[in-house]
């Protein structure tokens, strides 16, 4: 990488507007019972970051509205008054909830909103603050912006989380649906960037938080949500929403010369480069052209390990850099509690060190210039167990992932949470007919020759009856049908240590030495032969939904 804004950021971690005022059970700052929320939880956190390795903290400021006491757009608690159930109705229009739940989420919601509320009636800027407390800790403080959230969008004029524009229409997306038989959701009518309005009170923001804020690097959003234009957008558009982002650029570099050091641009994205242009983000072209200083390409919620990062450096060249992103989740195959015979929807890649390492080391692997995490401070609200932050320490350093017992997975479907074709597609599930094969590549980094060191392939399958014989193979090596059958998750956390009884899991046991620096091939192979009928190839199909590595001893 030949850009010197980034020389020496390793690991960015980002956080929400709200990370810091969450009811954590686990690593964060909590007041005394009855007690308000004080700005030490901030100051805790940041030293929780600090002591496990992080440079960069990446602080997001905002949704539609400002969660900062802005002077520049509307705030999210503006109105507000504390315990004000009536605050929070027009947000969950829509949403079907038991009287129970109800009651539990708006007392979660009011007590959330009341903290935030602590702060401003003591006189306390939480954005400023952490800054500061980055300051003090040696931490670089970023700024990352949602640039089209819509956490709101069940009621665009009710919701106390949408921007004023949301609720008239012309400033709203049409909600183009992908498949033209299915009808528009709320969550595609995000506002939309081809009006001058819309780009403005974003500006304002920006403006804002880079020039009366200390910090020294920013990150546009555009995950939440990818929408920005209409689709299929125009040249013209596109042109416009380019020339937005160099407005930026320009703004970030003054700022920077004001501060005498780099002030990076960035974009954190999902991961099909070529379909965001279809909705006005031409990423190639503002790399190109050098507006941005770096590329965040990730995918919603589970880890987007297959993303070819090492075809994204040579494309977008030397000068941007490229960040590994390590998400929330593994992907979306549920975890199980055998015990209390309980299951997850997700299982909570922070919470597992293996996991983490083998997140970052399958971005490393292929050059990524530097680590940022996301959502893993969503761990932190979980019963079973919080974020791991110890696992955080020498993350992004390759050389010390090496040897260490780590996982490794592929994305999967359906997806609780996702934006199909602009998220990078998933390999999973996949359907083997008798006889037939197919390919999976994985990047991994090289192991170092140690006596013991075993990697454990695992094919998790649908079904547990008359599942026909599976093969896998290696780089190249000779197939083994030889595989172990097992329940048991190749990374538990905690009590949750199994797979789900509708699946089926097989072993199978390769030495470590096979792994390759890079990228790596695996062939799943339906060993069944009986094809004789359409009947017998449907009955002896096997469906793979997950396939999982462990390298350990």
């Amino acid at each position: 990488m030949k850009n010197n804004a980034l020389k020496d950021v390793r690991l960015v971690f980002d956080s929400d507007c709200d990370t810091m005022f969450y009811q954590a059970k686990w690593n964060h700052w909590k007041p005394k019972k009855g007690g308000r929320h004080s700005i030490q939880a901030v100051y805790h956190y940041v030293d929780l970051l600090a002591r496990n390795g992080v440079d960069t903290f990446a602080v997001n400021p905002n949704g539609q509205r400002a969660y900062y006491p802005s002077k520049a757009i509307p705030r999210h608690i503006e109105g507000y008054k504390r315990g004000d159930e009536r605050f929070i109705y027009g947000h969950i229009l829509g949403q079907p909830m038991t009287q129970d739940h109800l009651k539990s989420y708006l007392e979660d919601m009011n007590h959330w909103l009341d903290r935030y509320l602590d702060l401003e009636e003591a006189g306390v800027d939480w954005l400023a603050e952490t800054a500061k407390a980055c300051r003090r800790r040696g931490i670089r403080p970023w700024l990352t912006i949602r640039m089209n959230d819509m956490h709101g969008a069940n009621s665009f004029a009710g919701s106390f989380m949408n921007a004023p524009l949301l609720a008239e229409e012309r400033y709203r997306l049409r909600g183009v649906p992908l498949n033209s038989k299915e009808d528009p959701t709320h969550h595609m009518q995000a506002l939309n960037f081809e009006k001058r309005e819309v780009r403005d009170y974003m500006m304002r923001l920006i403006r804002e938080v880079v020039e009366d804020y200390d910090y020294e690097g920013m990150e546009l959003d555009w995950t939440r949500t990818a929408y920005c234009c209409n689709p299929v957008a125009s040249p013209q558009a596109t042109a416009t929403i380019t020339a937005w982002h160099r407005d930026i650029r320009a703004l970030t570099r003054k700022q920077g010369r004001k501060n005498g050091r780099p002030y990076p641009l960035g974009l954190r994205i999902p991961g099909c480069l070529d379909f965001l242009k279809n909705v006005g983000l031409d990423v190639r072209g503002m790399a190109r052209e050098g507006i941005v200083d770096f590329v965040a390409p990730t995918t919603t919620w589970q880890m987007s390990w297959d993303q070819p990062v090492d075809q994204w450096k040579a494309e977008l060249g030397e000068r941007v850099a490229i960040l590994g992103v390590v998400e929330a989740g593994p992907n979306w195959i549920p975890g199980y509690f055998p015990k209390t015979k309980q299951r997850q929807f997700i299982r909570y890649l922070a919470a597992s060190p293996a996991m983490m390492r083998g997140a970052a080391a399958s971005k490393l692997a292929l050059g990524a210039d530097a680590l940022e995490t996301f959502n893993l401070f969503c761990t932190d609200k979980w019963e079973e167990a919080g974020c791991d932050y110890t696992a955080l320490r020498n993350l992004s350093d390759i050389d010390f992932l090496r040897g260490k017992p780590k996982f490794y997975t592929l994305p999967t479907g359906p997806a609780v949470w996702s934006q199909p074709y602009f998220d990078y597609p998933e390999p999973m599930p996949a359907v083997l007919e008798p006889q037939c094969q197919r390919a999976f590549r994985i990047p991994m980094v090289a192991e170092p020759a140690r006596p013991g060191t075993t990697l454990t392939v695992q094919a998790v399958v649908e079904g547990t009856d008359n599942i026909p014989d599976i093969g896998v193979s290696m780089n190249g090596s000779w197939p083994s049908f030889k595989g172990t059958r097992t329940r048991k998750l190749l990374a538990p956390i905690g009590r949750m240590t199994e797979h789900v009884p509708e699946y089926s899991a097989f072993n199978y046991t390769f030495p470590a030495g096979l792994i390759r620096n890079g990228w790596n091939e695996f062939v799943i192979a339906n060993g069944s032969w009986k094809q004789a009928s359409q009947a017998e190839r449907k009955g002896n199909s096997v469906t793979v939904v997950s396939l999982e590595l462990a390298v350990g001893n």
